[in-house]
C-alpha cells in the first residue's frame, strides 16, 4: 500500500497534571507491564498514541503525568471528553503517526502504542470489523477511505491473493480469492457475516479449527483498509523523534506481523544488526544507536490477565529507552 499524505496538526502546549481514576469501559492490555517500563512521573510529557477508550491515559494522569492523547477514530471523542476537562490532557483526533508535529522533537518523556483493533471496535457491529457479528463491511478506524468493501468488490484477484498474503498469511488466498471474485459477480459483498460465510466455504468449514476460518483474511482487510503496518512504521519514526535522551517507548503488539516490526526497528536503532559474512568487507559505520534496549525478549500477559481478558492472549510489549543520539529519521 503506498504512504498516503496527511494533513498536519496543530501544535499542542504542554499542560499541568492530574490524578484521575485509572478505570474505564475497557481494560488495557499489560498495563502494570507498560507503566512499569514509561515510569510516568508527575509533571512529565507522555504520549498516548492510541487512545482508545483511555485506559493507559487514565494511569498515566493518576500517575501525575501531563498526557497528549492521539487516535484517530472519532468514536474515542466521548471517552477523551472525560478527560479534556483536567489540566493534564489534551486530545488529539489524528493518527499516531503524526505525532511529531503535535508534539515536537524532544518534547515527550515516554510514548505508549497499543497497536491493532480495539475491543470498542471488535464490540460494535456497526463498524464492521467482527466477523462473529453482522454488521455493513467497513472496517475503517477513521470515518474516511476506502471500505473493506470497496476492496473486497473492486480489487482485482491478484491484488486480493496478495492481500491475504501478506497482510493475513493466509496460506490458501488464492482459492479464497477464487471464491469472493466468482460470488461478486453475482451479487456485491455487504455485510460481514456473508464475507465470513464464503470465505468459511471457500477453506471448507470449521471442524477442528480453534478460530473461524475467515480470521485471517478480515484480519487482512483491516490491515490493508487501514494502512496499519505503513502508519506503524511512520509512528516508530516519530516517536524516536519526539523522545528526549532518557524518554521510554513502549509497543503493544497483537500479532506476528507488527510484532516484527518493532521487533526490528528497536534492534536496528539499538545497533544490533545482524553481523556479515566473515568473508565480506566489514560494513560501514552507521548512525550512532538512537535506542537502548532493557529487554530483548518481549513481555506477555499472565495467565490471571489472559482469563480475565481472553483477547489479551496474543499481545507482545517491547520497550526501549532512547539515548542522545540524532534520530534515524524515516529513510533509515
Amino acid at each position: 500500500m503506498s504512504r498516503s499524505r496527511r494533513a498536519p496538526v496543530r501544535a499542542v502546549a504542554p499542560v499541568d497534571g492530574a490524578a484521575p481514576s485509572t478505570s474505564g469501559p475497557h481494560a488495557p492490555v499489560l498495563l502494570a507491564e507498560v507503566l512499569e517500563a514509561l515510569s510516568p512521573a508527575p509533571g512529565e510529557v507522555v504520549v498516548d498514541g492510541t487512545f482508545g477508550a483511555g485506559g493507559y491515559s487514565r494511569a498515566f494522569l493518576a500517575a501525575g503525568a501531563q498526557v497528549v492523547a492521539f487516535d484517530r477514530d472519532p468514536s474515542a471523542r466521548r471517552f477523551a471528553a472525560e478527560l479534556e476537562a483536567l489540566p493534564g490532557f489534551r486530545f488529539v483526533l489524528a493518527p499516531f503517526s503524526t505525532l511529531a508535529s503535535a508534539v515536537g522533537p524532544g518534547g515527550a518523556d515516554a510514548v505508549a502504542l497499543d497497536l491493532g483493533v480495539s475491543s470498542m471496535q471488535l464490540d460494535e457491529a456497526e463498524r464492521g470489523f467482527s466477523l462473529r457479528r453482522d454488521g455493513p463491511l467497513d472496517m475503517r478506524m477513521s470515518d474516511a477511505g476506502a471500505t473493506a468493501a470497496d476492496l473486497v468488490n473492486e480489487a482485482s484477484p491478484e491484488t486480493l491473493i496478495d492481500i491475504f498474503r501478506r497482510y493475513g498469511e493466509e496460506p490458501q488466498a488464492r482459492r479464497v480469492a477464487k471464491a469472493i471474485v466468482r460470488r461478486r459477480a453475482l451479487a456485491p459483498f455487504l455485510r460481514t457475516l456473508d464475507l465470513a460465510e464464503v470465505v468459511e466455504q471457500a477453506l471448507g468449514g470449521r471442524r477442528g479449527l480453534r478460530i473461524h476460518p475467515a480470521t485471517r483474511v478480515f484480519q487482512a482487510l483491516r490491515i490493508a483498509v487501514n494502512e496499519e503496518l505503513v502508519e506503524l512504521e511512520d509512528g516508530l519514526a516519530a516517536a524516536e523523534t519526539v523522545l528526549k535522551a532518557g524518554g521510554r517507548l513502549a509497543v503493544v503488539t497483537f500479532h506476528s506481523l507488527e510484532d516484527r516490526i518493532v521487533k526490528a526497528f528497536l534492534q536496528i536503532r539499538a545497533g544490533h544488526t545482524p553481523a556479515g559474512s566473515r568473508h565480506a568487507p566489514p560494513r560501514a559505520a552507521g548512525p550512532a544507536p538512537s535506542f537502548t534496549l532493557v529487554e530483548r525478549s518481549a513481555r506477555v500477559p499472565g495467565e490471571a490477565e489472559i482469563a480475565a481478558n481472553p483477547r489479551a492472549r496474543s499481545a507482545k510489549l517491547r520497550w526501549a529507552i532512547r539515548t542522545a543520539a540524532p534520530p534515524w529519521g524515516m529513510a533509515a
